[in-house]
C-alpha cells in the first residue's frame, strides 16, 4: 500500500484511488464523499484541492484540505475526506468517457491513457472477488495512517471496452436521460411553483453542495428545536420529488454523506448501539477558528438527543429504499455497487438480521422508533416497521452484488428467509376482516399445543366495541401490532400502505386495504389526507398508554392526527392496485388546502378540519409529499420503479424444510390456500 502527501503541489498520474481508514469501521471512505464533523472551510483564503488538466493529470488547486483541524470529541478520530465543493476531484468532460462493463455500473475512464479512472462509481463486483478483500476494505485497527492511496490493476482491464463508450459532461448527470420522460408537458400550477420555490428554500448545503433539506422551515418559529435539521425520513419525499423532476445530486450526495455517518462513533451513557445504526438526522453548524474563519461540520443524532433516547430503527430502511430508488429512476447503479455502499447495506442487514431471543420473525422494537417517535403503545412488533424491513430486505435482495467469495451469499440466504417467514407471518397473523374478527371472537383460550389455533393466546374481550361496527364486509386491514396475548387493533395508515406498495401483504389484502379506506373516508381521510392512525387514543387509554402526553392529546399529533406527508406514500399505493382516481381525489383534497394552510405539518380534530395545535407551518415533507403526488398522478407510469409486486417464489421457502428434526412442524400447509390469494 502507497502512502502520499498530499500537502505538496504534485502532479501524478490517474493510478489509485485513495481511501480513508477509519477506527472502529467496517469499510473505508472514498475520495468522492465528505466525512461528517470533517470539515470544509467557507472563507475564501488560499486553500488546496486538485483537478485533471487535458492531459489527464491531476493538478494541485486552490481549496482548502478538510479534515487537518481537529474538533472532535476524545472518542472521535480525524478524517480527511473530499467533497463535491471541498477538494473533490472532478472530471472534464472531453477527455473522459463512459465505458460500459458486465456490471449494471459506469466507469469514468480517460480515453487517451490506459490507466482506470473509477474513483466516483466504483463496481463492487470486481472487488469482491478479490481474496484480500476484507483485509482491504473492512478490517481496520486503531493504528493506521490517515490517508493512504490503495492501486487496484484489476479495473485497468476495462479500458480496452471503448468501443462501447458514450461521452458524458460530468459523473453527477450520469443517467440524466433516464430523468427526462418523467417530467410532464404540461404547464405548472402557481400552487406547485410556490411548492417548488419553497421546497429550493429548504435545501440545506454543505461545502457549497445541496446536501438535504430541513425538516420545517417556518419564517416565525422562535423556537426550531431540531426542525432545522435535515432527518432521513423526512427526505425520502423530497429526494423523490427531485428525482421525479431530473435533479439528482442532491440525492446522491445525501446518501453518501449518511452513509458516512453511519460509521460515527456513538454513544449514549457510555453504552455503543450496534454497528449499522443509521442517524435520526443531522445539522450542518459552523464552527468558528482563528482570523475571523469558521469551518462547516456535520453533526449527527442517532438518539442520543431525541427525546426519549430511542434510536431511529428506521432510518436504515429508509435510507435502503431511497438507494434502490435513485438507483431505478436515475439508471445510476454505479452507486450501490460501489463497496462502501454495498458495506453499508450489509452493516443494516447484519444488524436488523442479528440473533436475539425473540420467536417470530417480525423486528422486535421500543416505542417511539419510526416516524410516530413518540410514546404510543406501539413497542413490541409495531406494523409500520415490519412493512418498512421487509421493503428494504427486498431492495437489498436486488442490490446486493453476489459472486463467489464476496461474502454475500450468506447473507442473502438469510435475507430470503426472513421475507419468506416474515411475509407468513404478517399475513396470516395480522390480517382482520370481517370474518376474522368472527374467528377471534369465538377464539379458545390457554391452548397448550403445536396445533393451537389461539396461537398467541388472544383473550375475545381484547376485541374493542369500535371495530365491530366499523370494519365494512368488503374491507380488511392489518392490525398495528402483535404480541402474546395482545392485538393492537388500530389501524396504521403508514404500515398498511407500504405493505401494499411492497406486497408484504396478498393482492386480495391489498385491495381491501384500499376498500376500507374508501368506504371510511370520512373517518381515515375526511377534511385532509391522512389519519396516521384510527381511532384515537381517549381518556383512560390515553393516560396510560401515552403517560398524559399533552402533545398526543385524543385527534392530534401521532394520536389520530391528519398528516399530509402520507399522501404521495397513498397515492403510490392506489397507482399500483389500479385506483387512480382514489389518490387523484385525495390530491385534489390536499391542493385546496395545504396553500391556503401555509403547508402544516400536521391536522387535529376527527376529521382534520383544524391545522394542528403545535403544528410547524411550511413542514418539508408536507410540500414534498404533495409535489411528488402531483407528478405521479400526471405521470402513473413512473410509480412501477417504486413498488413491488408479488414474489411468489417467496412462499415456497421454508427453513422448516432444511430441518431434520421431528419437534418442528410447519403451520404454512394448512394456511397456503389462503395466503396464495
Amino acid at each position: 500500500m502507497n502512502s502520499i502527501n498530499l500537502l505538496g503541489n504534485s502532479t501524478m498520474k490517474l493510478s489509485g484511488r485513495f481511501l480513508i481508514p477509519r477506527r472502529n469501521a467496517s469499510f473505508s471512505a472514498f475520495i468522492g464523499i465528505k466525512h461528517p464533523n470533517h470539515h470544509c472551510l467557507s472563507n475564501k483564503s488560499s486553500t488546496f484541492g486538485f483537478k485533471f488538466d487535458q492531459s489527464n493529470q491531476i493538478q494541485a488547486r486552490p481549496c482548502k484540505i478538510s479534515g487537518f483541524q481537529r474538533i472532535l470529541k476524545d472518542t472521535q478520530k480525524p478524517l480527511c475526506v473530499f467533497g463535491p465543493s471541498c477538494g473533490q476531484i472532478r472530471v472534464n468532460s472531453r477527455p473522459f468517457s463512459v465505458v460500459s462493463t458486465k456490471s449494471r455500473g459506469l466507469y469514468l475512464v480517460a480515453s487517451s491513457v490506459s490507466s482506470n479512472v473509477s474513483s466516483f462509481s466504483t463496481s463492487v463486483e470486481t472487488r469482491v472477488n478479490d481474496g484480500n478483500f476484507e483485509r482491504i476494505y473492512v478490517q481496520n485497527g486503531l493504528n493506521v495512517k490517515p490517508l493512504v492511496v490503495e492501486r487496484i490493476d484489476k479495473d485497468e482491464n476495462i479500458v480496452g471496452q471503448e468501443e462501447s463508450c458514450v461521452e458524458v459532461n460530468d459523473d453527477e448527470k450520469v443517467g440524466k436521460d433516464n430523468l427526462e420522460g418523467v417530467r410532464t408537458k404540461r404547464e405548472e400550477t402557481e400552487i406547485e411553483k410556490d411548492a417548488w420555490r419553497l421546497l429550493q428554500e429548504a435545501v440545506v448545503t454543505y461545502c457549497e453542495s445541496p446536501i438535504g433539506t430541513v425538516a420545517a422551515n417556518d419564517p416565525g418559529d422562535k423556537q426550531p428545536l431540531n426542525y432545522d435539521q435535515v432527518f432521513i425520513r423526512d427526505f425520502v419525499p423530497s429526494a423523490l420529488a427531485f428525482l421525479l423532476k431530473g435533479e439528482g445530486e442532491i440525492v446522491r450526495n445525501f446518501l453518501l454523506h449518511t452513509l458516512q455517518l453511519q460509521s460515527w462513533e456513538k454513544t449514549v451513557d457510555c453504552y455503543s448501539p450496534g454497528q449499522g445504526l443509521m442517524p435520526a438526522s443531522f445539522k450542518v453548524r459552523n464552527v468558528p477558528l482563528e482570523s475571523n474563519k469558521f469551518e462547516e461540520v456535520l453533526d449527527p443524532d442517532f438518539g442520543e438527543s431525541a427525546i426519549g433516547r430511542v434510536a431511529p430503527v428506521d432510518s436504515g430502511l429508509w435510507w435502503i429504499i431511497l438507494l434502490r430508488a435513485y438507483g431505478k429512476i436515475t439508471g445510476d447503479y454505479a452507486l450501490q455497487e460501489r463497496v462502501d455502499v454495498q458495506t453499508g447495506i450489509k452493516l443494516i442487514m447484519n444488524l436488523c438480521l442479528a440473533d436475539g431471543f425473540d420467536m417470530f420473525p417480525s423486528l422486535l422494537v421500543t416505542d417511539g422508533s419510526c416516524m410516530i417517535d413518540r410514546r404510543m403503545g406501539i413497542h413490541g412488533h409495531p406494523l409500520e416497521i415490519q412493512a418498512l424491513f421487509y421493503t428494504a430486505l427486498r431492495c437489498s435482495r436486488e442490490m446486493l452484488t453476489v459472486s463467489d467469495g464476496s461474502g454475500s451469499n450468506n447473507l442473502v440466504r438469510a435475507i430470503n428467509n426472513r421475507l419468506s417467514a416474515l411475509s407468513f407471518h404478517i399475513r396470516e397473523y395480522y390480517w382482520v376482516d370481517m370474518k376474522k374478527i368472527n374467528e377471534i371472537y369465538r377464539y379458545k383460550t390457554e391452548e397448550y399445543s403445536t396445533d393451537a389455533t389461539n396461537k398467541f393466546n388472544i383473550y375475545p374481550e381484547q376485541i374493542p366495541s369500535w371495530l365491530m361496527d366499523w370494519i365494512p364486509e368488503e374491507g380488511g386491514y392489518l392490525i398495528g401490532n402483535l404480541q402474546p396475548a395482545h392485538m393492537d387493533f388500530r389501524f396504521f395508515t403508514l404500515g398498511n400502505l407500504w405493505s401494499i406498495v411492497s406486497s408484504l401483504g396478498t393482492p386480495k389484502q391489498n385491495e381491501s386495504i384500499l376498500n376500507l379506506i374508501e368506504a371510511k373516508w370520512d373517518d381515515l381521510v375526511g377534511h385532509m389526507p391522512l389519519k396516521i392512525c384510527y381511532p384515537a387514543l381517549e381518556s383512560e387509554d390515553w393516560r396510560i398508554i401515552t403517560g398524559s402526553d399533552p402533545k398526543n392529546t385524543p385527534w392530534s399529533y401521532h394520536n389520530g392526527g391528519s398528516w399530509p406527508t402520507l399522501l404521495w406514500q397513498f397515492t403510490l399505493a392506489c397507482i399500483k392496485m389500479g385506483r387512480l382516481g382514489l389518490a387523484q381525489k385525495a390530491v385534489a383534497l390536499a391542493e385546496n388546502r395545504l396553500p391556503l394552510d401555509h403547508w402544516p405539518e400536521y391536522y387535529d380534530t376527527r376529521t382534520g378540519r383544524f391545522i394542528g395545535k403545535q403544528s410547524r407551518l411550511f413542514q418539508t415533507w408536507t410540500i414534498a409529499g404533495f409535489l411528488t403526488s402531483k407528478m405521479l398522478v400526471e405521470n402513473p407510469e413512473m410509480a412501477s420503479v417504486l413498488f413491488w409486486e408479488e414474489d411468489y417464489e417467496l412462499l415456497e421457502i421454508c427453513v422448516c424444510a432444511l430441518s431434520k428434526s421431528g419437534r418442528k412442524k410447519c403451520s404454512r400447509g394448512a394456511a397456503k390456500s389462503q395466503i396464495l390469494v
